[in-house]
């Protein structure tokens, strides 16, 4: 219970793009605030996962998001959604992730005047290249960014909104990722090489995330000498919606060809990241990449590109390779190295890599720097996390807030 010096019961409006995010990556967060006596509401699109949030307990508000369109007129309408819902439920804070929700859903709390965290968890394609959708996003963003806390899950999008002018230095916190339960993503079985060396990329299908560089630098490894010593296998659903997206006919020709062992989509991705040897993604930019963080987590080496996202979770040389982005050539040779590695190697890496995630990247350590961030963003009252499992205290001149 929250004692009287915090006035009354503080409510967390929690938004996102889809009830599926909410479920697969918010939970842990949701459930602390819980625990410490926030009252939290979920809002994002109904879909087959918000019968299981229901199913918790939890409040739930629907609200209509095209996240196949990109044309910011259409989705203004959303401002209107968002301001009318918040009048009627009347939020205290506002936590936005992904970028409509971080535009739209901001630009009605300011109207409102809600407190609000916005969460920079990736760019997307809309906002790099240089189109007019992406100068319209950046303005947007700086408009509902203004004045708002906002975080970051890597230092290189951090300084890209900073430099760009859309933030300013003093509202941005650096939280690294969404957290990874360590002990959910440990793998069952010592490292050890499959008879043929295999290699796992799991993304959306959509070219941003590299699989074409996959795919090439397959085809230069079964022209070699390595042809037959290792196998390749991808995971991941297709995307239609993104401008970038494979189509089914490229995937089904890959799948004919015999280039991939196609797995289609999984909600048990540690069962597969467990059978293979290595894990690849050669993505043009993340928030924080969480399958290299899963990945490491279950002490598999990794091959990923120099870019924001992915080289904050490898070390080059340590717990896996690092290539040049959009170079199939290079991750070519970075995967016939890995081939070559004796066992005592490959579990020296695996090793390496839980440990960087057990030490930088875990659920306990992010969701504890969440709440002390919203803890921060009340103006009525503040209070610091003491203990994680047990009690909060007085620190200064923060609040008491007790079980």
């Amino acid at each position: 219970m929250l004692t009287r010096e915090t006035k009354e019961l503080k409510t967390v409006a929690i938004v996102l793009n889809t009830s599926w995010n909410i479920y697969n990556f918010r939970l842990p967060l949701i459930r602390e605030l819980v625990k410490i006596g926030y009252e939290v509401i979920l809002i994002a699109p109904r879909d087959e996962y918000t019968k299981k949030l229901e199913e918790e307990g939890f409040k739930y508000y629907d609200i209509k998001i095209d996240n196949k369109g990109t044309n910011p007129f259409v989705d203004s309408q959303l401002i209107y959604n968002f301001y009318k819902l918040y009048r009627e439920i009347k939020p205290d804070l506002i936590l936005n992730y992904t970028i409509k929700p971080n535009i739209y859903s901001s630009l009605a709390s300011k109207l409102l005047s809600i407190p609000t965290i916005n969460n920079i968890t990736g760019l997307g394609t809309v906002f790099l290249n240089n189109k007019i959708s992406s100068k319209i996003a950046h303005w947007l963003y700086r408009i509902a960014l203004y004045n708002n806390s906002v975080v970051f899950q890597n230092r290189d999008d951090m300084r890209l909104f900073i430099d760009k002018k859309i933030v300013k230095e003093r509202d941005v916190e650096l939280i690294l990722g969404s957290g990874i339960d360590v002990n959910h993503f440990k793998s069952k079985n010592s490292i050890s090489k499959n008879e043929k060396f295999t290699f796992l990329m799991i993304a959306r299908l959509i070219k941003d995330k590299g699989i074409n560089e996959y795919i090439d630098a397959i085809r230069v490894i079964r022209a070699s000498e390595y042809a037959e010593r290792c196998t390749f296998k991808l995971l991941g659903s297709l995307y239609l919606s993104n401008p970038t997206a494979i189509s089914e006919k490229e995937l089904n020709s890959w799948i004919d060809e015999g280039i991939i062992e196609y797995l289609g989509h999984s909600d048990s991705v540690e069962e597969e990241i467990d059978k293979v040897d290595a894990i690849v993604l050669p993505s043009y930019r993340e928030g924080l990449s969480r399958v290299l963080l899963e990945a490491s987590s279950m002490s598999k080496p990794i091959i990923t590109t120099n870019v924001a996202g992915c080289r904050d979770v490898v070390d080059d040389g340590i717990n896996g390779y690092l290539v040049e982005v959009k170079n199939s050539l290079e991750l070519a040779e970075a995967m016939k190295k890995m081939v070559d590695l004796p066992i005592a190697e490959l579990r020296y890496m695996g090793k390496n890599g839980r440990k960087k995630v057990v030490d930088n990247f875990s659920e306990e350590r992010v969701v504890r720097k969440q709440i002390l961030l919203i803890n921060k963003n009340f103006l009525g009252y503040k209070k610091i996390y003491s203990n994680y499992k047990e009690q909060y205290v007085i620190k200064e001149e923060y609040s008491i807030i007790s079980k």
